[in-house]
């Protein structure tokens, strides 16, 4: 394959460069894609731009990219039905109504537990944990600061490690793209060598049940439990109730029912759609069809219990569905862009340039590491878990087949490094909605979190270093 040498790795630097120095991971991801194109283009800046637009437009070409727009843009059609349709609040109340969160301990159990359950999209699952227990963890005197850490805990780590949801199709989408076979085996693969997002997990958990803090955290909670002060002297909280997208219908009963429903059957329809096109085999069918006709099934059933319930008529329901996929937009967008430079890093030859690379200077026992450090602090100083995939499987794919590397343990490094960022980087929505919906102060939320996730990088690391020799 022909490569450009150093210059194939100039349009990932520049999306990395800009998106840390300018936080416009949008803007970035496409000067990194015009640079490419005018890189192959004999350095022609207007050829390159054209290239640029058609490369966007070509993305659509293939069947399996636009599923996985489709399927992310669809998603929030999910979220607006179970949020108008009041599934959402009868939700809430039915957890809360069932009385048995009645100890500091419980009420942490609850909101760790309520993240596995909720797995279609990491920011409802925080909104919806913060709303069921945060008027809980106030009655107990457990900090706001301890809310948001359980919240963003259980959100992109759990999200990265049950995959049946918008991140499971991007990286699957990612590694088609890179020409990756059984894409949803590979990513399987990974999930026991994603030491950061299952240790993430463990460490909440915990601290939960043990009730032991350290760090800031432990000042925090002693100062509820001691001063019974839920924030510390002039913190600035983010109320939750800026972040809430759409407020159930006027009139409606809740009914966890209408929430319950649609996701079971999304979930329901996954595994069917995997065997029926993997023709019996589960780990040979198409991730991004499953996801897509599973999403699809879920707001079909969803659409017609809400009908017949006469929640919706026919126009409201096509209403909300376009409020949904209009709210994740910027999601497809920026999947286009990940797909485009993806493509782009490829024409250059930047995997393999760069794999050549490792395997001249770097020990290949030391190259999951390395790649889960780099992955940790593009995403950490970009605030995306997305881009950091979007910009790191193009080049640590070739590294798999050049080096000779464990697949699984390479995508895990560049999954839990991308993971990490979006856990604990203060410009992460995903973070930032975490302190939304306990009403913490943001500041207060990073800087009481991060010494746990560092703990788990940190661990991580290890790992990392011990599999990569044995593997």
């Amino acid at each position: 394959m022909e490569t450009y040498g150093w210059l194939s790795i100039l349009p990932p630097l520049l999306a990395i460069f800009l998106a840390i120095k300018t936080k416009h991971v949008y803007v970035s991801l496409v000067l990194g894609i015009w640079l490419g194109w005018t890189i192959i283009n004999s350095w022609n800046p207007v050829t390159g731009l054209i290239q640029t637009v058609s490369a966007l437009i070509a993305v659509f070409k293939d069947e399996d990219n636009t599923r996985v727009v489709l399927f992310s843009a669809m998603i929030g059609a999910i979220i607006t039905f179970t949020q108008y349709s009041g599934g959402m609040k009868g939700f809430i109340n039915w957890i809360v109504g069932k009385g048995g969160v009645k100890t500091r301990k419980s009420a942490g159990f609850l909101a760790w537990f309520l993240g596995f359950i909720i797995f279609i999209e990491s920011s409802i699952c925080v909104l919806v944990s913060g709303a069921v227990t945060r008027p809980i963890f106030d009655k107990l005197k457990i900090s706001r600061e301890k809310l948001s850490y359980i919240l963003d805990s259980t959100s992109a780590p759990k999200c990265i490690l049950i995959p049946l949801n918008a991140w499971g199709a991007f990286v699957i989408g990612l590694l088609i793209s890179q020409g990756v076979d059984n894409p949803v085996r590979v990513l399987v693969s990974s999930m026991p060598f994603n030491f950061y997002a299952i240790l993430a997990l463990i460490i909440v958990l915990i601290t939960v049940l043990t009730e032991k803090d350290f760090g800031p955290m432990k000042k925090a909670e002693h100062r509820v439990r001691v001063e019974n002060k839920l924030l510390r002297d002039g913190a600035e909280p983010l109320i939750s109730t800026e972040v809430v997208q759409m407020e159930a219908k006027e009139g409606v009963p809740p009914r966890a029912l209408n929430m319950i429903l649609p996701v079971v059957t999304m979930v329901a329809m996954m595994p069917v759609v995997l065997l029926i096109t993997g023709k019996g085999n589960l780990m040979e069918g198409s991730g991004s069809t499953s996801v897509l006709w599973a999403v699809i099934a879920g707001l079909a059933v969803g659409a017609v219990a809400y009908r017949a319930q006469g929640i919706m008529k026919v126009k409201e329901i096509t209403d909300i569905f376009m409020k949904g996929v209009g709210g994740l937009i910027p999601l497809a967008s920026l999947m286009i862009l990940a797909f485009a430079i993806g493509d782009v890093c490829e024409a250059l030859g930047t995997g393999p340039f760069v794999a050549q690379a490792a395997k001249s200077t770097l020990n290949p026992g030391i190259i999951p590491t390395v790649v889960f450090l780099v992955s940790c602090f593009i995403a950490f100083s970009t605030g995306t878990s997305w881009g950091t995939f979007a910009i790191m499987i193009p080049i640590a794919v070739p590294m798999i087949n050049i080096i000779g590397l464990h697949p699984g343990l390479i995508i895990a490094a560049v999954l839990g490094g991308g993971v990490f960022g979006d856990h604990c980087s203060p410009i992460s929505d995903t973070t930032i909605i975490s302190s939304m919906a306990s009403a913490s102060d943001h500041i207060d939320h990073v800087r009481t979190q991060l010494p746990y996730a560092l703990t788990a990088a940190g661990l991580s690391i290890l790992l990392f270093l011990i599999f990569g020799f044995v593997l």
